[in-house]
């Protein structure tokens, strides 16, 4: 069984990048091979709108890091997005990730797993409200199955995660896969 992981944070230390270690050390202690696509070090084009893809009927004209991704995440059961919450949503980096999974819409579709987990400088629960939303809209458009959530408040910093019960929270939901 794989899971892939894509994450959003430009930053390779942060707290988000810290609940995705978490996250793929619970998974591989349950059995799981974990695929990790780092959003914000590859070369990801927003899509065009071109439809020449078709939804999945012939490939993206854009040739960048998606040819890596994209077969990692149709021979997956599970997929994990890891965020930073930029301006009450995901980051850009993994957001264009996400707009390019019309050009596989029809095969990525139904049965898999999916977990959120976010981090906040804010403390404030509602903060994650906008987040949520379009995660829970995401998994069910693509008929998946919301499997977990993981939202870190207050982390602004990596010293603030680490203190927190959210790495733990993460470790956890990677070993329920």
């Amino acid at each position: 069984m794989k899971v892939t992981v894509i994450t959003g944070s430009p930053h390779k230390k942060g707290t988000s990048a810290l609940l995705a270690d978490e996250f793929i050390r619970g998974a591989q202690e349950a059995g799981w091979e974990a695929f990790r696509f780092d959003a914000a070090f590859e070369q990801v084009a927003p899509c065009l709108g071109c439809d020449r893809c078709g939804i999945g009927t012939a490939p993206c004209v854009q040739k960048d890091a998606m040819q890596k991704l994209m077969p990692e995440l149709l021979t997956s059961q599970a997929v994990a997005l890891v965020t930073p919450l930029y301006y009450f949503g995901f980051s850009a980096q993994i957001k264009r990730v996400i707009d390019r999974f019309y050009a596989c819409s029809y095969k990525l579709t139904g049965n898999k797993k999916v977990f959120l987990m976010a981090t906040a400088y804010d403390q404030n629960h509602w903060t994650m409200e906008a987040l949520t939303a379009h995660y829970q809209t995401l998994a069910r458009y693509m008929q998946w199955k919301d499997s977990g959530m993981v939202l870190a408040v207050g982390c602004g910093a990596r010293p603030d995660i680490e203190r927190s019960e959210f790495p733990q929270e993460a470790y956890q939901l990677g070993r329920s896969l």
